[in-house]
């Protein structure tokens, strides 16, 4: 009889079976992390960006800014999730894109000082957001500022003849993270585009990485945590925000397998369920990290803590998000525990 994963849900009142085989045990110093994961927090504010900076999609961008995103994008909503998230202590903290508006060199620098303040580079891992490649800039003096937060650890054991020539200052996506048991994987959707699209994409060259980044962390027995901006479930956003090669990524992920998905853009917290190759994984949207609470309750910002644990024979991944309410207090609005066991 094959291994049995259980959803259970405060939010529902119903079990959702699914069959997995457990992972093999993985030898190593620590069998469990708490992972907190946020998304989409837009902390930059400007003045006026010089207007070279402007002469493409950015001054559409700077108009929606001035016109509404700087109201309901608020510092002190971001301050207080990040204060009640320090409380929370965890082991591992995932941003997962759009930490800027437009994506100048004045917001990445911004975005370099509060990620700083967040944490060390080993305790913080960050994929980017088509927010922060909001028009072609040059990497070194945007989004390369972060780098030390997107550090490839596997590169460092492993060759690969497809790494970019400027690899030095520029990582290679997807980048790999060791933590504990879990093996956290980083890609990069953020890609410019022309007005009115948000659209991102891996690339063919990315797709062919990350599968045998999976196929790698997958035989040494890790929990693969797959970090990405876009959605890759369909219908999660409108097609103008769409991934556009989210099946090619799909059929990635049913070959070499995953065990849980974050991502953002959405502005939405969201769950759904992915094909793998033995059962289903687990996929988790953030809202903005920013947003004024509204009537939405999804949409109010918050994060999520994950705690993974290897217990004898079993993973056990539980999901507790918590969310900001209008008196500006963050709660516990759902809970949720998977487990990889076998049953008889």
């Amino acid at each position: 009889m094959p291994p049995m994963i259980l959803f259970l849900s405060k939010s529902c009142d119903y079990i959702m079976p699914m069959t997995t085989k457990a992972p093999p045990i993985f030898a190593g110093q620590d069998m469990s992390l708490c992972l907190a994961h946020l998304s989409d927090p837009h902390l930059t504010s400007f003045d006026m960006p010089p207007w070279k900076e402007l002469f493409n999609k950015r001054a559409l961008g700077y108009w929606a800014w001035r016109r509404k995103r700087r109201h309901v994008h608020r510092a002190e909503v971001l301050a207080t999730l990040v204060d009640d998230l320090r409380g929370a202590a965890p082991d591992h903290i995932a941003v997962t894109g759009d930490l800027t508006h437009l994506g100048t060199p004045a917001e990445c620098r911004q975005a370099l000082t509060w990620l700083q303040a967040l944490g060390a580079p080993h305790d913080v891992s960050v994929v980017p957001g088509n927010h922060d490649a909001y028009a072609p800039a040059p990497w070194a003096g945007t989004v390369g500022l972060w780098r030390d937060y997107m550090h490839d650890e596997m590169r460092e054991t492993m060759g690969d003849a497809t790494a970019p020539s400027d690899a030095p200052l520029v990582p290679r996506f997807p980048f790999v993270r060791y933590r504990g048991p879990v093996a956290l994987i980083g890609v990069s959707t953020a890609i410019p585009t022309h007005w009115p699209l948000a659209t991102g994409a891996l690339g063919d060259a990315q797709l062919v990485r990350l599968e045998r980044c999976l196929h790698r962390a997958g035989r040494e027995g890790r929990f693969r945590i797959l970090l990405i901006h876009h959605p890759l479930q369909r219908n999660a956003v409108n097609w103008r925000k769409r991934l556009t090669d989210a099946p090619a990524l799909r059929r990635v992920l049913a070959r070499a397998g995953v065990e849980l998905v974050l991502h953002g853009h959405a502005h939405c917290r969201m769950d759904a369920c992915l094909p793998t190759p033995h059962g289903q994984a687990a996929v988790f949207g953030a809202p903005s990290a920013s947003l004024l609470p509204n009537d939405d309750v999804t949409k109010a910002a918050g994060y999520t803590l994950f705690r993974i644990a290897r217990q004898v024979d079993r993973w056990t991944l539980t999901a507790t998000h918590r969310s900001l309410s209008e008196a500006g207090r963050l709660h516990v609005c759902s809970s949720a525990t998977w487990h990889w066991a076998s049953v008889p």
